[in-house]
C-alpha cells in the first residue's frame, strides 16, 4: 500500500461578538421575522478590532495542539479568504509568522465560498509529491468589514470566523480524499467584492478605494438550484453514490432556504446535512470547515462525507471524504 494523505486535525474559531437580527434592524430596513423567513439566520459573529490573520492564527494554534505537531513541522500553509488583511502580504504569510512555522511556505487562495474545497484539493496534491508531508489549510473570513450596511439584501447574510484542518502524509494508509470535482463558470456580475476601479487619469487627488460586497440574489439562487445541484448529482453518479449511501453532507452555508433546496434536489434528508448558518450566518469559505470541525468534535465519523462549495467566480466544487478513521 502506498502512502496516503489523511485529515488528522480539525478546528474552528468564531469571534465573541454576536450580532442578532434585531440589532441589524436598528441600522437598516429589515426585521428578525423577515431575515429568519428568507434566510433561516438568527445570529452571526462579527470580528471587532480583529484581523483575518489573527482569527486564522487562533485556528492554527488549535490545530497544532490537537495534532501534537510543532509549528516547524508544517511544510505548507494555504489560507482561503476573500477578506484578507491586505492584498499583500498574504494572510497566510502573517499566520506563518504568528505561529512560528519557519519551515513552511505560505500563500492565500481566492475561490470565494468554495475556497476550502479548492484549498484542500491543492494541499492534497502537494502532499502526494515526495517533497512535502504536512499541510495546514485554513479558511478565514472577515466579511463584516466588506459590507454595505445600507444594503439589506446582502448585509443580513454574512458573518465572520475561521476554521481549518491539518493534512498529513501517512505510511501505508489510504487517502481521506476519495474523489473530487472542481469547476469555474466566469460571471463577474453575480457576486463581487473589493472592486478597485482602474485609473482614469494621473491626478494628485487619486486614491484607491475598494467597493463593498455585492450579490445579485436571484442570479445566485438560480445558480445554486440549477448548476450546483446538477453538479452534485453528476458527482454522485460518477462516483456511484446513491443518496442513502451518503453519511454526511456539508454544503456551503449560503442560507437555510438554499440548503433545503439542495436537500430536496438530491433526495437526501436535511437531517444528514451539517448546518451552522442559523447561528453563524453565511461565513463564505469558513462555513464548510466550521461544520466539519463541529461534526468531528461531536464524534461523527462519516465513511462518506460529501463537501460542496459554491460562490463568486462563479466557482463550485465537491470533495468526497472518508473520515471513518479520524
Amino acid at each position: 500500500m502506498s502512502d496516503g494523505v489523511k485529515l488528522t486535525a480539525s478546528a474552528s474559531y468564531l469571534p465573541p461578538h454576536v450580532v442578532t437580527n434585531d440589532e441589524l434592524s436598528q441600522i437598516m430596513d429589515t426585521s428578525d421575522e423577515w431575515i429568519q423567513a428568507h434566510t433561516g439566520i438568527k445570529t452571526r459573529h462579527y470580528a471587532i478590532n480583529e484581523d483575518s490573520s489573527e482569527m486564522a492564527a487562533k485556528v492554527a494554534a488549535k490545530l497544532l495542539s490537537q495534532s501534537k505537531l510543532s509549528a516547524d513541522e508544517i511544510d505548507l500553509i494555504i489560507v482561503s479568504t476573500i477578506s484578507p488583511d491586505a492584498l499583500t502580504p498574504s494572510t497566510a504569510a502573517l499566520v506563518q509568522k504568528q505561529i512560528g512555522a519557519k519551515n513552511a511556505f505560505a500563500y492565500d487562495l481566492s475561490a470565494a465560498c468554495a475556497g476550502f474545497i479548492f484549498a484542500y484539493s491543492t494541499a492534497d496534491k502537494f502532499l502526494h509529491s515526495p517533497q512535502y508531508n504536512k499541510a495546514m489549510v485554513i479558511s478565514v473570513e472577515n466579511n463584516s468589514k466588506m459590507m454595505d450596511f445600507k444594503d439589506r439584501t446582502s448585509a443580513v447574510f454574512f458573518g465572520d470566523g475561521a476554521a481549518g484542518v491539518i493534512l498529513e502524509k501517512k505510511d501505508n494508509q489510504t487517502d481521506s480524499l476519495l474523489a473530487e470535482d472542481l469547476a469555474t463558470d466566469g460571471n463577474f456580475e453575480a457576486v463581487n467584492s473589493g472592486r478597485i476601479a482602474p485609473l482614469t487619469e494621473v491626478s494628485g487627488n487619486y486614491y484607491p478605494q475598494a467597493k463593498a460586497f455585492y450579490q445579485d440574489g436571484p442570479a445566485v439562487f438560480n445558480f445554486v438550484t440549477t448548476t450546483v445541484i446538477n453538479h452534485m448529482k453528476k458527482f454522485m453518479q460518477t462516483n456511484h453514490l446513491k443518496p442513502d449511501e451518503i453519511d454526511l453532507v456539508i454544503p456551503h452555508q449560503a442560507n437555510l432556504r438554499l440548503l433545503e433546496k439542495i436537500s430536496e434536489g438530491l433526495e437526501i434528508p436535511l437531517e444528514k446535512f451539517a448546518v451552522n448558518v442559523d447561528y453563524a450566518g453565511n461565513t463564505s469559505s469558513v462555513g464548510i470547515p466550521l461544520a466539519l470541525s463541529t461534526e468531528l468534535a461531536a464524534g461523527k465519523r462519516p465513511h462518506k462525507a460529501l463537501l460542496t462549495g459554491f460562490g463568486a467566480g462563479l466557482v463550485y466544487g465537491s470533495l468526497l471524504l472518508d473520515l471513518s478513521d479520524y
